[in-house]
């Protein structure tokens, strides 16, 4: 397999790329959003019904993602590398909420779910850097009559970002990359099927099959820190 024979490249990234690194995911066991209920944090109805919880879920998570051994890891870095070797076009679409991906300095890049660095103002959609703790009081720039901004957060019952973009993409791959997703949450479950319908080859490295994983050509499971490198380097290698 070499990664001259392909025009575009599409690679989709989730929970088990930036676990590596040490962020925590929602479905941890014993972790440590356990005391949360997602339906009260992560949707629309739970943010109007009590604001200050889902701003201090997202405020002690973006601190918990800000700690300094939070880190780039292997898998993102060769990641990199792809995208610069590559002589074709390249899209990397990610259900992390992280910057991971551009801390290692990947370019091409779609949070399809949103940015925990991010707000946004809910009336204009502008989206603005939020590094510090959010409250109620932090109010846009942007509107005659300034809004409260919300996390730059999917939450469920929401359409994911970038989704034209994506599909576009999709319906040019010749390749499509599934790497730490569990194969459950939808639209991008059915990413792989977008792809293999105008013939790319599919791929996916997990730790554990996916609920999916039979609608792919080629299945490898470990960690996405040995498994991403070798697959980078058999691509650009030839191997």
């Amino acid at each position: 397999m070499s990664v001259n024979q392909y025009k575009k490249i599409v690679v989709l990234t989730g929970a088990g790329v930036s676990a590596e690194s040490g962020i925590r995911t929602f479905r941890d066991k014993d972790g440590l959003w356990e005391k949360y209920k997602l339906e009260d944090v992560a949707s629309v109805d739970g943010y109007k019904k009590n604001p200050d919880l889902v701003l201090d879920f997202y405020n002690k998570r973006r601190q918990d993602f800000c700690r300094k051994e939070i880190k780039p890891n292997a898998a993102h870095y060769a990641l990199v590398e792809l995208e610069q070797q590559f002589s074709g076009e390249f899209l990397l679409v990610t259900q992390n909420i992280d910057n991971l991906h551009e801390q290692a300095g990947s370019k091409n890049v779609i949070h399809m779910h949103g940015e925990l660095l991010k707000a946004r103002c809910p009336e204009s959609n502008q989206v603005i850097q939020c590094t510090d703790d959010q409250s109620r009081d932090d109010l846009c720039t942007c509107c005659q009559y300034p809004s409260a901004l919300r996390p730059h957060i999917v939450w469920f019952g929401e359409m994911p970002l970038g989704l034209d973009i994506i599909y576009h993409h999709l319906s040019q791959a010749d390749l499509f990359i599934a790497i730490g997703t569990s194969g459950t949450v939808y639209p991008a479950a059915g990413f792989v099927e977008e792809a293999k319908s105008v013939g790319a080859y599919s791929i996916e490295l997990n730790l554990d099959p996916s609920e999916i994983h039979s609608h792919f050509d080629q299945v490898v499971q470990g960690k996405a820190t040995e498994l991403v490198p070798k697959l980078v380097s058999s691509l650009l290698n030839g191997a």
